[in-house]
């Protein structure tokens, strides 16, 4: 495996564009319920000098519900719903604030962002943000972006941050990522239990052999830890964006990797996707899957587009031009696209030829489910399972009895 690039090389160093994402593990001290200031500051201080040397800067920031919580004297464990909503609610305004003090002593205006993980997946809201963010930063600004927890439930129930912050990096073609952790990168086994594991400094391309060296399962499906941050790693890497995951508990997190402090690098994708391509690819929440039988997966692999004949099943609930999964009969995640027909009228053609369209739904349709411009394949093949919520009933069972073997195993 290569070595990374000097401090002075690396992606941090020579990016114009930053994205900086930061936990509430690393922001909110769990003793007091508030903000860590002295370590806030000394962050502030090394976004600041990114800022005066010409770097456009972003921060995607946790730490409202933590904040809220305290303040609203809820105890100790998980929080149902609603009370995580009305924490995000209260704490939005306090995490605010304590950016704003914090970069202010440097002169430098904090601008709030809230986004769902919705407003990424939806084109015209996609582009309307990056316009906004786009403003800020000719006005010298430092957008700090927090989910919008208040309304939206699914970041709050599967914690999606890394992948936020990777899709934001996406969005606005950021040439660095840094995800600041409470670990130093990727190990090639846990160090938990491995005393001899070894830091991995850098990674060509995520690989299922990347993921093993995580100690995930071949059929974990789940989120948090360092599997969110492996698929941050995918969406950011095939966008073009270097990432690195570092270790962030200590002061002054931005100057210490500079100084070449210990830390995982992702490298960028020469050839990254084009912005459509690479928006599609980095979907967060597909509404659905086509499973495809083997001729259809050959033909991918070539770089076709997918017929209605080579579709066996079609799960979940869509609409026309709406991100689905492409998938294999064993439920491998093989890439995604966006479907040409609704989930009922793909139901009604699946496994039938092109030309039976028209008698089928009663409209001339396209001849493809999803066209080659609308679909990206996976380079390093199948690596991820489909979601529960997507699998057909056999997937379910056959994925259950390889999961009840592992463990038996």
């Amino acid at each position: 495996m290569p070595p990374p690039p000097p401090p002075e090389a690396s992606p941090l160093a020579e990016g114009d564009l930053v994205v900086v994402k930061v936990g509430s593990s690393l922001l909110v001290d769990p003793g007091k319920g508030d903000v860590r200031a002295d370590w806030l500051d000394a962050l502030a201080d090394d976004l600041a000098d990114l800022h005066r040397a010409g770097k456009r800067v972003l921060v995607v920031s946790s730490g409202a519900i933590g904040l809220g919580r305290e303040a609203l004297g809820f105890r100790p464990g998980r929080l149902r719903l609603e009370e995580s909503q009305a924490a995000a609610s209260i704490g939005q305004i306090r995490l605010a604030h304590r950016w704003q003090s914090a970069l202010a002593r440097h002169q430098i205006n904090v601008a709030q962002i809230l986004l769902t993980l919705g407003d990424t997946e939806d084109r015209r809201r996609f582009l309307n943000a990056r316009a906004t963010i786009e403003m800020l930063w000719r006005l010298g600004a430092i957008p700090v972006v927090n989910e919008n927890d208040t309304v939206a439930t699914s970041e709050i129930r599967f914690g999606d941050n890394d992948r936020l912050a990777a899709r934001v990096a996406q969005m606005m073609m950021a040439d660095c990522l840094v995800l600041l952790s409470d670990v130093d990168g990727l190990y090639d086994a846990d160090p938990r239990r491995k005393k001899s594991a070894k830091l991995v400094p850098w990674v060509e391309e995520v690989t299922p052999e990347i993921e093993a060296m995580a100690g995930l399962k071949k059929t974990e499906y789940g989120s948090g830890g360092m599997r969110t941050k492996l698929l941050a790693a995918r969406i950011a890497s095939h966008a073009g964006c270097a990432m690195a995951i570092a270790r962030g508990i200590e002061p002054h997190p931005i100057r210490r990797l500079l100084a070449g402090a210990p830390c995982t690098w992702f490298a960028a994708v020469d050839s990254a996707f084009n912005a459509r391509k690479s928006w599609i690819a980095a979907s967060l929440q597909p509404l659905g899957a086509l499973i495809v039988d083997k001729g259809a997966k050959r033909a991918l692999d070539r770089g076709r587009s997918l017929l209605p004949a080579g579709v066996t099943a079609v799960t979940g609930e869509f609409d026309r031009g709406d991100p689905v999964i492409v998938a294999d009969a064993e439920g491998w995640e093989l890439g995604r696209g966006l479907c040409a027909y609704s989930s009922d009228d793909a139901r009604t053609i699946a496994g039938h030829r092109s030309r039976e369209i028209t008698r089928l739904l009663g409209y001339r349709g396209r001849d493809e489910i999803i066209h080659r411009d609308d679909l990206v394949v996976h380079s390093t093949g199948p690596w991820l399972r489909l979601p529960p919520e997507l699998r057909t009933a056999d997937q379910a069972r056959e994925i259950q009895r390889e999961e009840a073997e592992a463990e038996a195993g």
